[in-house]
């Protein structure tokens, strides 16, 4: 068993760690050299990232426990009430560290001047509430107060899980501030930041509460349960951190010349180390700790100094110039000033197949729902279990449909063009859910997945428990389905909400998942096999799919005989010199939703009239058999009762 110190000294190298590698990256970067170029003291030059990586490890230490917690504690476990004083200890620290880094950003913006005047807070707060940068990091501070407070609260893994959704929910504002809007890249920058943040603290935070856990319940299962969150941060942080080297770093020469690139390849270093410790865990400690305790430790404590090194150059790194700046210079297009990026080419005929923009997040998305599911069907198969076919390749081209509208044709040019917006629109929310529901996800995850006997809740238990909550009952209700999919279309389009989800990435975000997740909802109240409230019967399916047919007619033609631009400060502005005027595009946009959106309403349709033929016919079957089982019982009762109608009359 661990020794009582091992997890203080482990922390301890934590910090050592973050230090070494704070100090080398601000040395080899040439961070060190902004105190000439800003005139900042020294106190300022160095306690604002000192600052930041204490509320940084903080962070990591209190979102990754919660998320270890989730999914590897039960809470009658003699862990879970010292994982939950750690992770308390830790987002105390982290509001406290967090708000120190806030108040001396502010110094560094307004010269490193301090007084006690009304003048100076007043200022101060201006910077909290009307600047980018103190919004998004005091948004962040705001959740760690919020969880040091719950976290004290919490006493069973449903509210673990809700406090962890919320310091994930707190990640989001960090993504944006590492990359300011109007550059070609935005999105890309900020889906790459957000996921390595989210890959850096499970990794770091989980193994923070292992050591913690461990030390109260010594059993491998722990030590297996996080391996395979490790595993997973290890793939978000090698690919998000290609990602943003791509873009901040280019050619590669500059990973040798410049300091960026240097700092870079010695952050890329440590976590090639880690990724190396990982693979040394699965193959030779986890299946024989008992055995190999004392190593295993010992290597553990060692990660956490080279942990530190990484986070330490990770936040040199943000202070450090980038040797390519994709923001747009000298006379803007309208199309650079709106979008950050130069209008793209007029589309053709093969444009539908060769123009493409991947969006990292939905390609990640995409392959761990592709991946999953086809592990899932392999397992089966390999426990000499079935399962249908034709569900495996309706999921597949449902997610396959979902890559290609998040990352192909419509991530160019739905910006620019509202019809293609709005064809973006039907596929997501009727397309792409018609293909993914007949493939009874929840299903699979209940025959595949390994089930917990310890009162822990993994991928199985957790799926279960969300959509058997009185929550999900509610909005997989078939009449709530229904409006949610319906009053969607009006609710979204003619309130500020559109304009909020094409100008901002984290509204067209948010637009992706609203869209999948309503129309998802209705489709499986209409025709899904997975678990869920009781459905309507066919006759009332029938007319509510025919009622939301009506509806989205009567939206499509409102749209296309409209004379007004819904966002005429952004389609048109846009300064396009091809294509239809943007009021005639916004008309063609109608006609999509009109004609080509009720497509797959009337598969649905179909579908339901041949399930419920179907029913009947079971149904008649049921009743022969159940017939010939009494000797034709039924049909003498039934010939009586006949008769004595006839002799009554």
């Amino acid at each position: 068993m661990m020794k009582s110190g091992k997890w203080l000294l482990a922390l301890a190298l934590l910090l050592l760690g973050s230090a070494i590698g704070l100090f080398a990256g601000m040395v080899i970067g040439g961070a060190v050299n902004a105190g000439k170029w800003f005139n900042l003291s020294p106190w300022l030059l160095w306690g604002v990232p000192a600052a930041k990586i204490a509320f940084e490890i903080a962070q990591a230490l209190t979102i990754g426990g919660l998320v270890f917690m989730a999914f590897a504690l039960s809470p009658k476990s003699p862990a879970f009430s010292r994982a939950l004083s750690f992770i308390a200890f830790a987002a105390a620290v982290w509001a406290i560290s967090g708000t120190a880094y806030l108040f001396l950003t502010y110094l560094t913006i307004s010269g490193g001047l301090f007084s006690l005047d009304n003048t100076f807070f007043d200022q101060f707060w201006i910077f909290l509430t009307a600047i980018e940068l103190g919004q998004l990091v005091s948004l962040n501070v705001l959740a760690a107060y919020l969880l040091a407070l719950v976290v004290l609260l919490i006493r069973n893994l449903t509210s673990v899980i809700l406090a962890a959704m919320l310091g994930l929910a707190s990640l989001i504002p960090m993504a944006f501030s590492g990359h300011a809007a109007g550059s070609s890249s935005h999105a890309l920058a900020v889906n790459a930041l957000g996921l390595h943040l989210l890959g850096i603290c499970i990794w770091v935070g989980g193994l923070a509460a292992l050591m913690i856990s461990y030390r109260q319940d010594p059993r491998a299962d722990l030590v297996k349960r996080y391996s395979s969150l490790a595993l997973f941060s290890i793939g978000l942080v090698a690919i998000s951190g290609i990602s943003s080297a791509q873009i901040r770093i280019g050619t590669l020469e500059n990973y040798l010349t410049t300091g960026y690139g240097q700092v870079t390849l010695l952050k890329t270093t440590m976590l090639i180390l880690l990724a190396g410790f990982g693979f040394i865990y699965r193959t030779r400690f986890i299946e024989k700790l008992n055995e190999r305790a004392a190593g295993f430790w010992k290597l553990v404590t060692l990660e956490f100094l080279i942990f530190g090194a990484a986070m330490g150059l990770g936040t040199a790194l943000a202070r450090t110039a980038n040797p390519v700046s994709d923001y747009p210079s000298g006379d803007l297009t309208p199309a650079e000033i709106l979008t950050g990026a130069k209008l793209p080419a007029e589309p053709g005929a093969w444009s539908w197949l060769t123009v493409w923009e991947l969006d990292l997040l939905w390609t990640l998305i995409c392959l761990a729902l592709a991946g999953f599911y086809v592990v899932g069907v392999l397992r089966l198969l390999r426990r000499g279990d079935t399962w249908p076919i034709a569900r495996t390749i309706s999921w597949v081209s449902g997610v396959l449909l979902l890559f290609y509208v998040t990352s192909g044709y419509f991530n160019v040019y739905e910006q620019y063009l509202f019809s293609a917006h709005m064809l973006s629109h039907m596929l997501l929310t009727m397309g792409v859910p018609v293909l993914l529901v007949p493939g009874a996800p929840v299903t699979l995850i209940a025959r595949a997945a390994i089930k917990r006997s310890d009162d822990s809740r993994g991928l199985r238990e957790w799926v279960l428990w969300a959509v058997n909550t009185k929550y999900a009952q509610v909005l997989a209700n078939p009449l709530v389905a229904a409006f949610l999919f319906a009053s969607s279309l009006v609710v979204f389009y003619f309130t500020p909400i559109f304009g909020w989800a094409t100008r901002e990435h984290l509204g067209h975000q948010w637009m992706i998942v609203h869209f999948v997740i309503t129309g998802y909802l209705f489709v499986q109240a209409l025709v899904g096999v997975d678990p869920g409230p009781a459905r309507l019967g066919y006759p009332q399916r029938l007319m509510l799919l025919i009622g939301t047919l009506a509806f989205h007619a009567f939206f499509g033609l409102a749209i296309m005989n409209g004379q007004t631009l819904l966002l005429p400060d952004w389609f048109g502005a846009m300064g396009r010199t091809w294509g239809p005027t943007p009021l005639e595009d916004q008309q063609i946009g109608g006609a999509i939703a009109w004609g080509i959106g009720e497509i797959p309403t009337a598969i649905l349709t179909l579908y339901v009239a041949i399930s419920w033929s179907k029913s009947d016919q079971r149904e008649a079957k049921r009743l022969d058999r159940a017939s010939d089982r009494s000797g034709n019982q039924d049909v003498a009762e039934y010939n009586e009762w006949l008769e004595r109608i006839n002799k009554g009359k």
